[in-house]
């Protein structure tokens, strides 16, 4: 194992965001020279079709002289798409009759056109 290897594996302090099919780590980890940062890790589960899963991971290093900037633009960013979207999550996933309310739409249309299309006096031709 290398030694950059074993250095990750000692966390100082860690939370966990579970959310669907999506995990995320938040790790504090030590430098070498004993200072501090943050380690944030995806882990997103794919299941094949024979039933089997494994994990795909993306990982993003933070370190302490990015705190302020990585702070402020983050909280920048969820500003504003809880000020211009809300906080309600829209998304077929999510919102389990997302798919109802638009093949509702799109039946009812469907429905409309086909009576006036069908609603054919005969004496008309």
């Amino acid at each position: 194992m290398r030694e950059n290897d074993m250095l990750e594996k000692d966390e100082i302090f860690s939370k966990v965001l579970r959310a669907g099919r999506r995990t995320y780590f938040f790790d504090v980890r030590a430098t070498k020279a004993d200072d501090y940062y943050i380690t944030i890790t995806e882990s997103k589960k794919f299941t094949e079709e024979d039933g089997s899963f494994h994990f795909k991971k993306h990982k993003i290093y933070l370190y302490k002289e990015d705190f302020a900037a990585f702070t402020d633009i983050l909280g920048e960013m969820t500003a504003y798409v809880l000020n211009h979207k809300g906080e309600e999550v829209i998304s077929e996933r999510h919102q389990k009759d997302f798919k109802r309310e638009y093949q509702t739409e799109s039946s009812e249309e469907s429905k409309t056109s086909d009576k006036s299309f069908t609603d054919i006096d005969f004496d008309d031709i």
